[in-house]
């Protein structure tokens, strides 16, 4: 799919705060379409296999769905897949080709322990989830939580790696969703602003408003975030049995300031520079609005922050 800046910069001036509404309840839309085929596949497996690339609003979209799902009266548990992470063993690791240990790869998983809980909880049998330490890279004792599935229930496990063929090969029952911000952005049928891009943007004003991060740091690390996304996610994800568009219209009008702000700049010498240097024109071919018109529970708020933040 693809947007049309002239659309997009019309709006943007002649009804912002109804184009924003348009968007949101499309995206609602989407949410509920995930929600009734997550339903639809329940007497074939509870289990829901969550993807996607980084800034694709996963943990948003994620619990708008479970929300959903109560709505329906199914509840849906989540299980973030990073706390089956092994402990790290530098010898055993798998290596980045730099030689660092490659904290993105699905060797770094356990796959084993992951299929066992898959197959225990569509058995109706209990689970108990481990829990990592990212700061020591290790699991600890305790479990995070446990979980045995009740009649109407699902549980979400939410990761990178959840459409990898060493799961879906041996789970293919389970439903499989696919979560990014897929939408271009075209003018006179030429693609004026990549996909990938308003991901990008999203990072970047995130870390500058959350973490205040120097957006030289976060967009120098675009490189390797894509590599790990083109290598561990993007050869999967046409086994998800949904595709989730999490991108918006209105999205780069709302943070263009500050992405103009933070993109004003791009360091020299980084990887994928001759690309990332073209988002700044890319950007101020669009207008502007104010971001306070964004609802409160609107997923673009996982990166531009309450509206009483400023």
């Amino acid at each position: 799919m693809a947007y049309q800046l002239a659309d997009i910069n019309y709006k943007t001036v002649a009804d912002p705060k109804g184009f924003i509404e348009e968007c949101d309840e499309l995206y609602k839309r989407r949410v509920k379409t995930a929600a009734d085929k997550i339903i639809a596949n329940r007497s074939n497996s509870p289990i829901v296999l969550l993807s996607g690339p980084s800034g694709s609003g996963k943990t948003t979209t994620a619990r708008k769905i479970s929300e959903e799902l109560e709505r329906q009266g199914v509840h849906a548990h989540y299980i973030g897949m990073d706390d089956y992470f092994k402990t790290v063993d530098p010898a055993t690791a798998p290596r980045t080709p730099e030689g660092d240990i490659d904290l993105e790869s699905p060797l770094c998983l356990d796959m084993e322990l992951l299929n066992e809980h898959f197959t225990r909880l569509s058995e109706g049998k209990r689970i108990y989830v481990p829990k990592y330490e990212f700061a020591r890279q290790m699991r600890t004792l305790e479990p995070s939580k446990s979980i045995k599935l009740k009649k109407d229930e699902v549980v979400v496990f939410e990761g990178i790696h959840a459409l990898n063929d060493m799961i879906t090969s041996r789970h293919p029952a389970a439903f499989k969703l696919y979560i990014s911000a897929r939408s271009s952005v075209e003018f006179n049928e030429t693609v004026v602003f990549k996909g990938t891009w308003f991901r990008l943007v999203r990072r970047t004003v995130r870390d500058y408003n959350f973490r205040g991060a120097d957006p030289d740091q976060t967009i120098s690390m675009w490189a390797n975030v894509r590599r790990g996304e083109i290598a561990n996610i993007s050869p999967f994800k046409n086994k998800a049995d949904y595709r989730f568009d999490s991108s918006f219209a209105y999205e780069i009008p709302v943070m263009n300031r500050t992405a103009t702000k933070l993109f004003s700049s791009i360091p020299e010498g980084i990887g994928r520079y001759d690309e990332l240097r073209k988002v700044l024109p890319a950007l101020q071919l669009f207008g502007e609005i104010d971001e306070s018109l964004v609802a409160e529970d609107a997923l673009i708020r996982e990166f531009i922050g309450d509206a009483d933040d400023d």
